[in-house]
């Protein structure tokens, strides 16, 4: 069908601005894998049952060993982990992160022979989500380490820098990942660092400037990303490894106070004419974007992983509250609307457990296709992780809000999950666009070749079910319910008849915007929801069918929560994808575009002194706005890696 597939960038009525943004997004993606994974499939209206199910599980060894060490982890969390000072403080102490090097926490997935303990990307997230559970901050130190620092060495490195390093952080550097930068937040491709090689071809000299790099005051090694410029002519992202030694490095800003997670430190660098040595190449010159795409596959997985712990934390300990809090007589557990908020909790963690540990499951078999399954895990999980957290705090009432409860600890800690790693709107328009992208091709090519060649044959073969489809209303045939306990199979044709409905309005949707559907973000984010609940659900069958045939129709308090749990979860699942259906045709879109308009015309009228404007603002109020105040905020003095504290410049 190669002839019949068209290009989207290359339809007519696409803006010059919209056609190059999607031809960058096509150079930093890659090309497509040869095999479409579940979420691709959905937008064609299939169901991938061999790629969900039977749930994927960890062999019985590796079960055991991470075991092990979740219960060397539970003993030191639970009675030497200071979780309220890491916060209180702002800093997580030396002695805490060489205990987790020592416990093996910051070397688990590392392979044995370089000095870590060999676990499974499933086993990593298990011990993720218990320090989730335990402190925020800890988590996102523990992962930055490992799915971002340690990762891009493990996956790219040479036998050669592996033998150099993975050993050290193993047992006792902390590594750091330099993507982010002043003016460089989503936009991974648009780094300003720059490198070169030098004539004689043993060094890159690098420059520029990184941001919000965890850990990077305290790393003994960073994985920088930087543009260089190939022998085409063309800049393309290149990572070098620098070790903060090199003459020309400055971290010049250790962290700054933040709302939540405060025990981590994300450190500002500045690179100053450093000379890399050309051994320090990690992967190849202009293959840094996919160094770095590659790893943030890892990193969502563990960022759901921490916001599940916290979220399963902050859930029981409401529940816990609501049979003790007495009020009117009864316990506050009593009211429905309460009872509501509980439903909703235990059906969005399970449904949240579910969809981590299936992409877990893919990453550890080595899928090809798997980068908008793990987009949706990171959207789902930092969403219902903060709805959840949200429901704990309702329930427990002021008392959720008092400090030494904990559960407002797990609320600053939850709300950076929905912005780092891909903001949600960004993850939402990824999943649209790359998701059906093969599809819409497809269907733009069939068009495509009706006008050049109305009789061709190849042509008209597909093109009837399509026209009876797009033009006539008639849905493709619902795709075959899986084999699956017969407690499920209700839900899981139910799953099928939405999967059904799904390409339909994808299809109907793309008829009736046709180039506008690119810049149709509102409509976008609707499909781009569906299909991430329709994946849910499907993982969430999956795990329950997988316990129901594990427990030989024995019972337990347990195992009733989450029976019932995921049962509720597939309810409201259909619910949700039933109301964004109908909000594709009854909106208030119009009027939204008209709204942000207005409020746009009118703050462009104040004066910029009045705001705090982007330090690194392409607009010309660039250097124009109110300076932050920032006497009473607690500042960080260098005192590691020559670290210098400089208050920002830029905003004066």
């Amino acid at each position: 069908m190669a002839d019949l597939k068209s290009d989207i960038k290359d339809m007519k009525g696409v803006s010059e601005r919209d056609r190059q943004m999607i031809a960058e997004a096509e150079v930093l993606l890659g090309a497509e894998p040869l095999t479409m994974g579940p979420i691709k499939n959905l937008f064609w209206g299939n169901l991938r049952s061999d790629l969900i199910f039977p749930y994927p599980e960890p062999s019985a060894e590796e079960i055991s060993r991470c075991d092990q060490l979740l219960a060397a982890l539970d003993e030191y969390l639970r009675n030497e982990h200071p979780a309220v000072e890491i916060d209180q403080e702002q800093e997580i102490p030396e002695w805490v992160i060489k205990k987790l090097f020592d416990i093996g926490a910051l070397g688990m997935t590392i392979p044995v022979e370089h000095g870590g303990l060999g676990l499974s990307i499933t086993s990593y997230n298990r011990v993720l989500e218990r320090i989730g559970m335990y402190c925020g901050s800890s988590a996102v130190m523990v992962s930055a380490h490992q799915s971002i620092g340690c990762k891009a060495l493990m996956l790219f490195g040479t036998e050669q820098q592996k033998k150099d390093w993975l050993p050290h952080l193993a047992k006792d550097w902390l590594s750091a990942f330099c993507l982010s930068e002043p003016n460089v937040g989503c936009d991974a491709g648009g780094q300003e660092t720059h490198c070169e090689l030098t004539e004689d071809g043993e060094f890159y000299i690098l420059n520029g400037e990184k941001k919000w790099a965890t850990s990077g005051a305290m790393a003994d090694i960073f994985t920088v990303m930087a543009k260089q410029k190939m022998p085409d002519g063309k800049e393309k992202v290149t990572a070098l490894v620098c070790t903060p030694d090199m003459e020309g490095i400055d971290v010049f800003q250790k962290n700054r106070t933040k709302c939540g997670i405060r025990g981590t430190w994300q450190a500002r660098v500045r690179f100053t004419n450093v000379k890399v040595p050309k051994s320090h190449l990690l992967h190849k010159q202009g293959k840094g974007l996919h160094v770095a795409l590659s790893c943030l596959n890892y990193g969502r997985c563990t960022l759901s992983a921490g916001m599940l712990g916290g979220a399963k934390r902050a859930m029981d300990q409401a529940i816990k509250w609501s049979q003790t809090r007495h009020q009117f007589g009864r316990p506050i557990a009593d009211f429905e609307l309460v009872q509501l908020r509980i439903a909703r909790m235990a059906a969005l963690t399970y449904a949240m457990d579910a969809v981590l540990y299936a992409t877990t499951g893919f990453l550890d078999r080595n899928d090809d296709d798997i980068m908008v399954e793990t987009a949706a895990c990171k959207v789902f999980c930092s969403e219902m992780g903060w709805v959840v957290v949200n429901d704990a705090m309702q329930i427990m009432g002021g008392e959720g809000y008092m400090t030494e409860n904990e559960v407002e600890r797990i609320f600053r800690d939850s709300r950076i999950n929905t912005m780092v790693e891909g903001a949600n709107e960004v993850m939402q328009s990824f999943i649209f666009a790359y998701g059906g992208k093969q599809l819409a091709e497809h269907m733009l090519g069939v068009q495509d070749a009706a006008k050049k060649n109305p009789f061709n044959l190849q042509m008209i073969k597909v093109a009837i079910p399509l026209a009876l489809e797009v033009f006539l209303g008639i849905r493709r045939r619902m795709p075959d319910v899986p084999s699956v306990h017969p407690l499920l199979q209700g839900p899981a044709r139910r799953l099928c008849r939405m999967i059904q409905e799904h390409t339909f309005q994808f299809k109907q949707a793309s008829r009736k915007h046709e180039e506008k559907i690119i810049t149709r973000q509102a409509v976008q984010a609707r499909l781009a929801d569906n299909a991430m609940y329709l994946h849910v659900w499907a993982c969430t069958i999956s795990k329950l069918d997988a316990e129901l045939k594990a427990s030989g129709g024995s019972n337990g308090v347990e195992f009733d929560r989450n029976k019932a749990s995921a049962l509720h979860f597939m309810d409201m699942a259909e619910r949700q994808i039933e109301q964004n259906i109908r909000a594709l045709y009854e909106n208030a879109d119009d009027s939204m575009r008209k709204a942000s308009e207005a409020a746009l015309n009118h703050v462009a009228t104040l004066p910029d002194d009045l705001f705090i404007i982007p330090e690194r603002s392409p607009t010309e109020s660039l250097g124009k706005g109110r300076v932050p105040v920032q006497e009473g905020i607690k500042q960080f003095p260098g005192d590691h890696n020559n670290a210098t504290q400089e208050p920002e410049k830029s905003r004066a």
